[in-house]
């Protein structure tokens, strides 16, 4: 590992999703020196990889783009992406010191252009992490084409050290004697938006996940409606059929006690009814079906949105589904017991889309080692006012920003961003007074 670069900052805020995003801004807007973290490859989060935001189907990248670029050419915001946080230690009553990781990407940031010769070059294919796994990507890639910064890496462990990326290089930019270079930071404020994990249908068996081909999840039907998708059109990935009979399955994994979430996950019936009007004008002549508990459409336009899914002709069935089987033809026959006659009953479709609930993030249980991180019995932060102040964490000077504390919308997740800044703001201030 390379020597420890040693940086100081006003705040550092660990998430380079839309909450981290929205803070770092309103952070550098009021003059504070911000350090962005991201342990992925790109900022955005997952609203970078959404197709349309409920309920207005606005487009999801074009909110997120602007405000990407913004936080990406903010003066007072510097942007470690593949970095990873190793743990943060309060040192007194106003600093703290964290230890940072920044992985390499074996390219030299400052000369790549982007081109994506290396790609074209490369001939190691795997999967797409940033398509779900719906299509390949090489060794040598870009995770997608808004993608920030647009800049090449190097999977090193799919790399089969042909050498071809370098020989297609412009700007001879590849270089894999890059090591993992270890930073320690000194801030007055931390904001943590390390958003939230999707569950892994897998865990439920009876639903087929990771089996029968046609079983795909919301986030992969996401990434089939989006504009950056990996076909030009919507195709189940056993066969490449369009779908013609779609079924979505509400609550996998949220609301269920035998999986250990028994919370609602806030967002599931929204994002479903979302992409089920989506799916009524890619696929005119598709029926649509919606296998739920109960519809939660509590937030501003949302009953509405609920009902113009039904005036459209999404069918709506009050049932808990127990059992998917594939057939041979790739089909799946939905066993379910229909609530409002209380009777079992089956229902073949061409594709199943699983709508998975929310878990906390275990990432940030992991950042403070000192025993003051404290969490709720689901595993999210413990927010120390909930009611009048909800970005408080246990620590002070600690904040939580967006999806961290608990599962919320999008508008929600901007407002929280922007309460956990100006939370840090006046913690800063108030710490500089000695108050």
């Amino acid at each position: 590992m390379a020597a420890v670069e040693r940086l100081s900052f006003d705040a550092l805020v660990v998430g380079g999703g839309i909450a981290g995003i929205e803070a770092a801004i309103n952070l550098g807007d009021n003059g504070l020196r911000v350090l962005l973290v991201e342990k992925d490859l790109t900022l955005g989060g997952k609203m970078i990889m959404l197709s349309k935001v409920f309920p207005t189907l606005d487009c999801a990248a074009c909110i997120t783009t602007p405000k990407i670029s913004e936080v990406a050419r903010h003066p007072n915001v510097t942007i470690f992406t593949n970095t990873e946080v190793k743990s943060i230690q309060k040192q007194d009553m106003h600093y703290f010191k964290a230890s940072l990781v920044r992985h390499p990407r074996y390219v030299d940031e400052s000369a790549c252009t982007g081109c994506q010769l290396c790609e074209e070059a490369c001939p190691a294919v795997v999967p797409d992490q940033y398509q779900y796994d719906l299509v390949g990507r090489k060794a040598a890639y870009i995770p997608f084409s808004i993608a920030s910064p647009r800049v090449a890496t190097i999977d090193m462990d799919h790399c089969v050290l042909c050498g071809a990326c370098e020989r297609v290089c412009p700007p001879q930019c590849i270089d894999f004697t890059q090591e993992p270079a270890e930073c320690q930071i000194i801030m007055k404020t931390v904001i943590v938006a390390t958003g939230l994990q999707l569950f892994d249908p897998a865990r439920i068996e009876r639903f087929r996940s990771g089996h029968a081909k046609n079983v795909i999840t919301a986030m992969q039907m996401e990434r089939l409606l989006a504009p950056t998708r990996p076909y030009n059109h919507v195709l189940r990935p056993g066969d490449g059929k369009a779908p013609d009979k779609i079924a979505y399955v509400l609550c996998v994994g949220s609301r269920d006690r035998t999986v250990g979430n028994p919370i609602c996950s806030q967002i599931c019936c929204m994002y479903s009814i979302k992409q089920a009007q989506l799916l009524m004008g890619a696929l005119p002549m598709a029926d649509v079906t919606i296998y739920y508990i109960n519809i939660r459409s509590y937030g501003k336009g949302f009953e509405e949105f609920y009902e113009q899914a039904k005036g459209m002709g999404v069918n709506f069935v009050k049932g808990k589904v127990g059992q998917i089987t594939e057939k041979e033809n790739g089909n799946l026959v939905l066993r379910y017991e229909d609530i409002r006659s209380g009777r079992l009953k089956e229902a073949e479709h061409d594709l199943v889309v699983l709508s998975v609930g929310s878990l906390a993030d275990p990432d940030a249980s992991g950042f403070f080692t000192d025993g003051r991180w404290e969490q709720d019995e689901f595993h999210f932060p413990r927010q120390k006012d909930l009611f009048f102040n909800p970005a408080l964490s246990s620590i002070k000077g600690v904040f939580l920003a967006g999806t961290t504390s608990c599962p919320m919308d999008i508008p929600d997740t901007i407002l929280s961003a922007g309460a956990a800044s100006m939370e840090a703001i006046r913690y800063i201030k108030q710490s500089a007074l000695g108050i």
